[in-house]
């Protein structure tokens, strides 16, 4: 038994190294990762065969909204989302039933909170339409209202990678601190208000005062 403020004993003494076919009850048969450069070159190949299945769409498969991380810490920071909210798409004049269909991820659950954020996904839609191509649905086919030509088709490489990725911008923006600024105090300001706000009645009955005390000096003077 421990004694006084010690850490629990915890070791692992009763480790089996022999394989499967030696039971032991109380062992712990440990698990090693001999075959990792193996499932390196099995997922390499998946990735391979995915690409070529969905050619010529890109692997990312769908477009995602940029928007700000969680918390004080983290907020400053943007990131990649789930998907673009219903709003951004009808001021980008995109469909919510035709985007997932050209590589546009949807989150019907997202709502826009700044119209900072708004704009900035929404210009991001455009410029992805902008550069957008779409193939007709069977290679026989002629193209149909929004698909792109032919000369477009012929010419168009699978995108590997993320599509349009996000990079933080980490410049900050600096400016000199002023006397004004260092003589002023938030807490004194607000304090004030505070009292001002809380006496409005006792101000004014003060001011009413004030006001009958000169108007009774100035008749007395009138009368001398």
């Amino acid at each position: 038994m421990v004694k006084h403020n010690n850490i629990l004993p915890n070791q692992h003494y009763h480790k089996v190294w022999a394989g499967n076919h030696c039971v032991v009850p109380h062992g712990i048969r440990p698990r090693v990762n001999f075959n990792q450069p193996a499932r390196k070159h099995m997922r390499r190949l998946a990735r391979k065969a995915k690409a070529a299945a969905i050619a010529p769409r890109p692997l990312a498969r769908f477009l995602r909204p940029v928007v700000h991380c969680q918390t004080a810490k983290y907020k400053s920071k943007v990131r990649t989302g789930r998907g673009f909210t219903l709003e951004e798409l009808k001021e980008a004049g995109i469909p919510k039933k035709l985007a997932p269909t050209i590589g546009i991820a949807v989150d019907h659950r997202r709502t826009n909170l700044s119209v900072e954020g708004l704009q900035a996904n929404v210009q991001r839609l455009k410029a992805y339409k902008s550069k957008l191509i779409v193939f007709p649905r069977k290679s026989n086919n002629k193209p149909k209202n929004g698909d792109s030509s032919a000369a477009e088709t012929s010419t168009a490489t699978q995108l590997t990678g993320t599509i349009m990725p996000v990079s933080n911008d980490q410049t900050i923006e600096t400016t000199a601190i002023t006397g004004e600024m260092k003589s002023y105090s938030a807490y004194r300001t607000v304090r004030i208000e505070k009292s001002v706000a809380r006496n409005v009645g006792k101000l004014e009955v003060r001011k009413k005062m004030l006001a009958a005390r000169k108007a009774e000096k100035s008749s007395k003077k009138k009368k001398k």
